[in-house]
């Protein structure tokens, strides 16, 4: 609709013409056309000079559209909806400091009511507590108005994440987030700089089910087959899902065991029960602190102190890319066979391993003592299986 479109759209709203251009109030009609349609309010100003409409009403008509644009998306789960407590705190400027923390609250419970009278949003819980709130599926995601807050927030984000080196946070809130649903998986891809390989077949019904599991916090009873072929039979409390490469796995406490997580492959469930019984949470557990740790990668937690000599393609790599918060590189001499002396403090895990050995000879381990000869061992042994081709 144009803004030809939108002034026929005015009309409708049964106002009387000429209009007294010296009233400062507008008709409920008029506002609701305004806040309920994205042509009429992108033309709102010369519509408020028209009708005499006060800063008052300007402002309401931009609070709902901000509120609009917060609420969740129309295929967002119930339990994932935004409830008026989150609300209050996206939208803190909008609904005033200056006013009673109560006062705030009425303000936006009216809007909400408003939205839901519009017919725009709809409470997905009703009788809940607290009420949960999305979009209702026509009224569109293509709002100009919703699009050009969208993508405030998404500079927001940006501004936020990136100079702390956030990427993944920054990815998760422009694809997955409710708020900020910039992007899909047409328009971004994140790659792993090692070779790919097909991800491991898992039966749509068990993701679908841990899926739930993890989000509902709810035990599930499964029955799971080991590397060795013995199947067992636990039941695990789910904490949080991460897909390492190709696989995927389940972080869970397993049957009464208090705080030890474990890692379960999907691939390796044969089948998965969703119980109503509630799971326990580990005391204790952050999924970025463990992976920050190395646990995922099946570390055992500890940290070593990393010292290198790299040349070749990885000198740039590590200049751009440091493998640690608090990386420092020197200089080789001279007349040394690598460019960079680098010092970094690191998990010891099986990716380090992995990422080492791959690095082949434009990198030497120096210290520690014991992964450089973890990784002479390891070369050696590779060493011999081609010893007769060269």
């Amino acid at each position: 609709m144009d803004c030809q479109g939108a002034w026929a759209k005015i009309q409708t709203a049964r106002l009387t013409w000429p209009l007294d251009f010296r009233q400062r109030t507008a008709p409920t009609s008029l506002l609701k056309a305004l806040t309920s349609n994205s042509v009429l309010y992108s033309c709102h100003p010369l519509a408020m000079r028209i009708f005499g409409m006060s800063a008052t009403h300007q402002e309401r008509i931009e609070r709902l559209q901000a509120l609009f644009a917060r609420i969740s998306p129309p295929q967002t789960a119930p339990q994932r909806c935004v409830d008026v407590g989150r609300l209050e705190r996206l939208l803190e400027d909008e609904y005033g400091t200056e006013a009673s923390a109560a006062a705030r609250r009425r303000r936006l419970q009216r809007d909400l009511t408003e939205l839901i009278r519009d017919e725009r949003i709809v409470a997905v819980n009703p009788g809940g507590k607290p009420l949960r709130y999305r979009r209702r599926a026509e009224a569109g995601d293509d709002d100009p108005n919703v699009i050009a807050y969208t993508r405030q927030l998404i500079d927001q984000t940006v501004t936020d994440l990136v100079p702390k080196g956030r990427l993944e946070a920054l990815w998760r809130q422009l694809v997955v987030s409710d708020q900020v649903p910039a992007l899909n998986d047409q328009r971004l891809r994140i790659l792993s700089a090692e070779q790919r390989l097909i991800p491991a077949k898992v039966h749509p019904r068990i993701l679908s089910t841990v899926i739930t599991g993890v989000a509902e916090q709810r035990i599930l009873s499964v029955k799971y087959r080991k590397a060795t072929g013995q199947l067992r039979k636990p039941r695990l409390h789910p904490q949080a899902l991460v897909q390492r490469g190709p696989v995927i796995y389940l972080v869970a406490l397993k049957n009464n065991e208090p705080a030890h997580v474990r890692f379960y492959a999907l691939h390796r469930m044969v089948r998965v029960e969703l119980t109503e019984d509630a799971a326990r949470a580990a005391a204790g557990f952050d999924l970025d602190r463990a992976i920050a740790e190395g646990l995922v990668d099946f570390g055992c937690g500890e940290t070593i102190a990393l010292e290198l000599r790299v040349r070749g393609y990885l000198t740039d790599v590590l200049e751009a890319c440091p493998l640690a918060e608090g990386q420092q590189t020197l200089p080789e001499p001279e007349d040394s066979d690598f460019d960079l002396r680098l010092h970094a403090t690191v998990p010891s895990s099986g990716a380090l391993l992995r990422w080492l050995l791959a690095a082949g000879d434009n990198l030497e381990v120096v210290a520690p003592d014991a992964m450089r000869r973890n990784v002479a061992a390891q070369i050696n042994k590779a060493s011999t299986l081609y010893a007769n081709v060269l």
